[in-house]
């Protein structure tokens, strides 16, 4: 049961992601929206780190499995886009839109320069690609895109929270407890951050082989 705990997270994230599209046209409160959209981001941040924990055996694996890097990055694209959408309907209009016309063309430009296509990753990207001609920078931008997304998650919760019906005293103690849990996390996810920086070693690794080949 463990090894498919990552799995069901995932797959929990896309289920709250739905719910938060709903809450928009249901007129949701904007507590409600805050609280899917934590938890959300919580499954998040601990399915990677089960999947690594209690992998299946070798062999073993589900077919599905092998697409795990790709549902999992969708699956955050959803929650992300869903609470952002709800922000621009529900809280703020103008500074939604801001928020999507800045991220879009910072996150789209980094997207297609490091991995020459929608949806890339370390192990997934184009010939020509930035992540195949200069790993060091294009780390750089990932990290870089990476912090840009955090902050604006931080400030549209931030304002959803204080936007909320909730009393003055449980706004403060929730961003108390935001701080606390997101120091936590930060040095929790401290390996995942660098994931990027492992990952492009290994394929500089392979790729200088197969020249070495020829």
């Amino acid at each position: 049961m463990k090894k498919y705990l990552a799995d069901i997270l995932t797959l929990t994230r896309f289920v709250l992601a739905i719910v938060l599209f709903v809450l928009i046209f249901t007129n949701g409160s904007l507590a409600a929206a805050f609280l899917v959209f934590i938890i959300g981001e919580l499954t998040d941040a601990f399915d990677g780190t089960f999947a690594t924990k209690w992998p299946f055996p070798k062999g073993k694996a589900p077919k599905y499995r092998k697409y795990a890097a790709k549902y999992d990055m969708i699956t955050d694209m959803l929650l992300g886009a869903a609470m952002m959408v709800f922000f621009t309907a529900r809280v703020s209009l103008i500074a939604g839109l801001i928020l999507w016309v800045t991220y879009g063309i910072f996150g789209t430009t980094v997207e297609l320069t490091v991995y020459g296509k929608f949806l890339g990753h370390p192990d997934d990207f184009k010939p020509g690609s930035l992540f195949s001609r200069n790993f060091n920078l294009a780390k750089k931008l990932v990290m870089a895109r990476r912090k840009v997304y955090l902050s604006i998650i931080a400030f549209v919760s931030a304002w959803t929270v204080y936007a909320s019906e909730w009393s003055i005293t449980t706004k403060i103690i929730i961003t108390i407890v935001a701080i606390i849990v997101s120091v936590f996390l930060w040095f929790f996810l401290a390996q995942r951050r660098h994931n990027i920086s492992r990952d492009a070693v290994n394929i500089e690794q392979k790729l200088s082989q197969k020249s070495s080949r020829r």
